[in-house]
């Protein structure tokens, strides 16, 4: 544990309820999570800090009052890790460990025009939780799709929905450091429906983050696309755009930044990652669902008598088809996790794989065709990598 004066009083500082983000990073041991992140929850009424663990490809999460989180952060410090990195709504900061045990602390105060209107009404809100889109606080698109009313209220049969997207968004500002501001990030939308959450992914980046995005939504219904292109013009939304068409056949663009695809039904979900990776695209965040494909298909000697039971094939099957689909990914020169998107008691499709280029492709094509043969499978995605002569399997 660090024993600094100047830390402690940091720390104690950083972590309030106006806390957005805190993340503990560069490792100092082998073993043990590789990077943490704490942001503030309410818990049973109560201001708590859920830290949030990467281990692997896995993340473990905690909720810690302020005291423990305070001691948590501090004993991270200068043991497991060197760096941290935070941010309030009035202050930026960051401390360095060295390998000697000094701290160096970084603070800086935000400039208050700076901050948007939108921004800076959500951090002035006393708010009964902490979301990134608040409650009380109207956003125009949440109230004319049914989430919110005029005055700000989450309409009760609209609140997991509201949760869902606050979730999401989560997940976008975790991957922000892979945007440019200096530049306009392409960002597509594949089966983004009546599109929740492509809305608020360009109001976050674009109204209350300020990245300059182009944020392309491509559904196959018309009528939705109809209503969203709407929706768009009436908001000023000029780098919004809806489409329809699907993802495998599009090519209005030659560069992508980030490819969102969100319950994309059982193959489709397969083109759209194998578009993503063709395009180069930096980030890939999916919700996968209806992964019929290996079900049909699975076949084993070893499991027969585990594969007997139909609802127990089903779900491995979704599974293994996720998975598989992580470790081909990171055949392509992405590092993937495989993430709780929202509790199950809200929804069944609740794994979001989240994918970041980061160049270095693994070596695990043997392992991959080991698993293959064993279940007798040939997944769409390894099909069109291996078809396409572009890839290394």
């Amino acid at each position: 544990m660090m024993e600094n004066d100047g830390l402690l009083k940091t720390i104690e500082e950083l972590l309030t309820e106006d806390l957005r983000q805190m993340v503990l990073s560069g490792r100092m041991q082998a073993d043990g999570p590789m990077k943490v992140r704490l942001r503030p929850v309410l818990t049973g009424g109560a201001l708590k800090f859920q830290a949030e663990e990467f281990v692997g490809k896995q993340a473990f999460h905690k909720n810690l009052p302020k005291e423990e989180a305070e001691s948590y952060v501090t004993g991270l410090l200068g043991t497991s890790f060197k760096q941290l990195q935070a941010e309030t709504a009035a202050l930026e900061a960051s401390v360095l460990v060295s390998k000697k045990g000094k701290v160096t602390i970084h603070k800086k105060k935000k400039a208050e025009p700076a901050l948007s209107d939108a921004w800076r009404a959500s951090l002035s809100h006393n708010r009964k939780k902490h979301y990134i889109l608040e409650e009380g606080i109207p956003v125009p698109f949440l109230v004319d799709l049914g989430v919110q009313t005029k005055d700000g209220k989450i309409v009760h049969a609209r609140y997991d929905k509201f949760r869902q997207i606050n979730r999401f968004l989560e997940f976008i500002e975790d991957v922000l450091p892979k945007l440019d501001k200096n530049r306009e990030n392409v960002i597509l939308d594949f089966g983004c429906g009546k599109s929740y959450l492509t809305f608020a992914m360009y109001y976050y980046l674009k109204e209350l983050r300020g990245y300059p995005v182009r944020i392309i939504g491509l559904d196959l219904k018309e009528d939705v696309i109809r209503t969203c292109s709407r929706l768009a013009e009436k908001y000023g939304y000029e780098n919004l755009t809806f489409l329809t068409g699907d993802i495998a056949s599009y090519e209005g663009v030659d560069h992508v930044d980030m490819v969102v695809t969100l319950h994309a039904c059982d193959t489709a979900t397969d083109y759209a990652l194998y578009k993503a990776v063709k395009w180069g695209a930096k980030v890939i965040l999916s919700v996968p669902c209806c992964q019929h494909e290996l079900n049909a298909q699975m076949k084993s000697e070893r499991f027969a008598s585990l594969f007997q039971y139909g609802i127990i094939k089903e779900r491995t099957a979704a599974l293994f088809t996720d998975a598989l689909r992580a470790q081909l990914l990171e055949s392509q020169g992405y590092r993937v996790q495989i993430l709780e998107f929202i509790d199950m008691e809200h929804t069944p499709k609740n794994l979001l794989i989240r994918a970041v280029r980061q160049g270095e492709k693994k070596d695990n094509r043997h392992e991959i065709e080991d698993i293959l043969k064993e279940l007798s499978v040939t997944p769409t995605l390894y099909r069109l990598f291996t078809e396409s002569g572009e890839a290394d399997l």
